[in-house]
């Protein structure tokens, strides 16, 4: 018995872990994007959003796509009613108790052009610039066809519905 629990501790430890997202925080995506450049991924999320916790719980976590975010951006969650403060760019950006039901981050509102739809996902490109905002939950095998058309830089080239149809979709 002893020798059996062992053998499944050993087979336990040497199975790799799935890939996991690694979600940063707002300033440590722009340093690390500042040494080594690559498109920023910026989650827009809050608390209380379910369909938020289902995008983590279903799409987030599945391996191709954390393989894929992990590859290929920088991925950053932002809850958009966080009450710290956020320096970018020389600006600071509040949170904002009087805006919306439960107050807002102004770098949320900000990003998302004062559409507050959660969850949202932003994508900036590798200087900084938004590339677009893509709001609403969406499965997996959707969601990966968009993290490759902005990741291989098809935006530049087709609209979103032009790439689907590119792919046969």
């Amino acid at each position: 018995m002893k020798n059996f629990l062992a053998l499944l501790l050993f087979l336990a430890a040497s199975v790799p872990l799935s890939a996991q997202v690694e979600w940063l925080s707002w300033e440590d995506a722009i340093s690390r994007n500042e040494s080594a450049p690559r498109n920023i991924l910026v989650d827009v999320y809050t608390d209380w959003c379910g369909w938020c916790k289902k995008m983590d719980k279903s799409v987030f976590v599945a391996p191709e796509i954390a393989a894929y975010i992990s590859e290929n951006f920088y991925a950053v969650k932002l809850n958009a009613e966080q009450r710290e403060d956020i320096t970018y760019d020389g600006h600071v950006f509040r949170y904002d108790p009087g805006t919306g039901r439960r107050g807002i981050h102004a770098l949320a509102v900000a990003l998302l052009d004062g559409r507050m739809s959660y969850p949202s996902v932003v994508y900036l490109d590798k200087d900084r610039r938004r590339i677009t905002i893509s709001p609403g939950f969406k499965p997996a095998a959707s969601y990966l066809k968009e993290l490759r058309y902005i990741a291989e830089g098809r935006f530049r080239e087709y609209s979103y519905e032009d790439y689907l149809k590119s792919l046969g979709q």
